[in-house]
């Protein structure tokens, strides 16, 4: 069958999806899929897998999609963060078996992703983007998609959308929002952005960014003209959103353990998919917070849950006639509702601290000025504090590491070659040579297998020929090949 494309792909294989879950790092998970399906989801993407480490490791496969089969959990694209077009389509190939498409990750604005060199960060790099879309649109059963942030400039936001379709990409979402535009310096998502896109290439295009409620689909959908809408956020902290329901937390909260159950998943992504449902609720009962932050077993898990619960219930049968949300929320803080990212300003008068000249104080800034004051510290180096009160956090007290020379990372102290393991044991096997700072010793391997197959070749015949001496250099380089993979 040959491959479906652009709008055919879109009606056919996504089934004319309009509502869509986005990828999420640990949060996107089968379990959480599912219970968004369930609840008016109509396409799901996998959490941003690593191409490399895919590639690499087979447990990392299996945890991640080589799982139970679950013939629910389709439409189903799986996204990928990759810097070279080889390594991106071997994990694509080995992937696309189990989705429908392979989403091309060009969104990740986080400083991992610019240490990786991937998503956002890739923003620039036409070339390189072209050389792997092209690969991957010809190597692939399956469909490829791109995820990207918009540019400040529409003009360039739009060319740099039709150089990928182009290049062979079948399927755009475009999230209105720069690379810059994170945390608490978010904003507004340019819907602008995403409606230029929209009237100047041929494939579909979905739009991510100002999605808190069913209605801001539609009117995104009326304004835009897009195929489909996105959501992350609007939907970890309302699974329901596309049925444009508020439910009860606990109804969820269950309905999301019960699945977990079916489907295991690590108890860190349990854990935060509470924290978001529970999020408003969870500022009222500070202790229960606690008690979710320590649980260890899924069994105290849904322990706190019933807990939680139990406390909203009672606070319900307690309610006074009348009576209105408190802290500006539009529904009760036991009703799934959005959360709205506190700006700049407001997040730090929340954390009790002042701006700077122009009001923003940003993360690093705030560590910078770290100096052991519980005041300035985040809430996660307190509790490491509380934890280890002789602990420091200043950066200067740190150890400072002397870098390899071939990759940045730490090189070891008695390396002969002033590089990292990894780096150390290629060239080592490449030059046959020792580095006892390392353990690597194939060069004395090399000699003394020489000397025994000499002793060997000796008993037999007196005289050593050159062929013996080959097959014996050969034995030895597959021996030190072996060890350096």
């Amino acid at each position: 069958m040959p491959k479906l494309r652009g709008e055919a792909f879109w009606r056919e294989t996504l089934r004319s999806a309009h509502y869509v879950v986005a990828p999420m790092v640990d949060q996107s998970e089968l379990a959480w899929r599912l219970l968004s399906r369930r609840h008016g989801a109509q396409l799901c993407y996998t959490p941003m897998l690593h191409a490399q480490v895919f590639l690499r490791d087979a447990n990392y496969r299996r945890e991640n999609l080589y799982g139970e089969a679950c013939p629910e959990d389709r439409p189903l694209i799986v996204q990928f963060c990759a810097n070279d077009p080889e390594v991106f389509v071997q994990a694509a190939l080995l992937a696309q078996d189990y989705c429908d498409a392979i989403d091309l990750n060009l969104g990740c604005p986080q400083m991992i992703a610019k240490r990786g060199h991937y998503g956002a960060f890739l923003q620039e790099e036409w070339d390189l983007l072209q050389r792997m879309i092209l690969l991957a649109n010809e190597k692939l059963s399956v469909p490829i998609t791109c995820k990207i942030r918009v540019f400040p400039e529409i003009d360039k936001t739009v060319k740099y959308a039709q150089m990928l379709e182009k290049a062979g990409c079948q399927l755009l979402t475009v999230h209105g929002r720069t690379k810059e535009q994170k945390g608490p310096l978010a904003g507004v998502a340019s819907w602008e952005h995403i409606q230029a896109v929209r009237k100047a290439v041929s494939i579909p295009v979905f739009a991510n960014g100002n999605i808190q409620c069913l209605s801001d689909v539609e009117e995104c959908i009326r304004k835009t003209g897009v195929h489909g809408v996105m959501t992350a956020e609007g939907n970890l902290h309302n699974p329901a959103l596309f049925e444009g329901r508020n439910p009860l937390v606990w109804e969820m909260a269950e309905e999301y353990l019960e699945i977990v159950q079916k489907y295991p998943c690590p108890l860190s992504y349990v854990r935060a998919h509470l924290f978001k449902l529970w999020h408003h609720t969870l500022q009222v009962y500070q202790q229960l917070r606690e008690e979710l932050a320590k649980v260890k077993t899924l069994e105290g898990i849904v322990d706190v849950n019933r807990e939680l619960k139990l406390r909203c219930q009672e606070e319900i049968a307690n309610q006074k006639e009348g009576e209105k949300p408190k802290e500006g929320l539009p529904f009760f803080h036991w009703i799934c509702q959005p959360y709205i990212r506190p700006g700049p300003k407001e997040r730090c008068k929340e954390n009790g601290t002042r701006g700077t000249e122009k009001g923003v104080r940003g993360k690093r800034a705030l560590e910078e000025d770290e100096d052991g004051n519980s005041e300035l510290l985040s809430k996660n180096k307190q509790k490491k504090k509380l934890r280890n009160p002789n602990k420091s956090f200043d950066p200067s007290l740190k150890p400072k590491y002397a870098k390899c020379d071939q990759c940045g990372n730490p090189k070891g102290n008695k390396c002969v070659f002033n590089m990292c393991r990894g780096c150390c044991k290629k060239r080592a096997f490449k030059e046959t040579a020792d580095c006892p700072g390392h353990g690597l010793l194939f060069k004395t391997k090399y000699e003394k297998s020489l000397l025994w197959q000499s002793s060997q070749t000796g008993i037999q015949n007196p005289e050593i020929s050159q062929r013996d001496v080959d097959v014996g250099e050969t034995a030895v380089l597959k021996e030190a090949d072996d060890a350096a993979s």
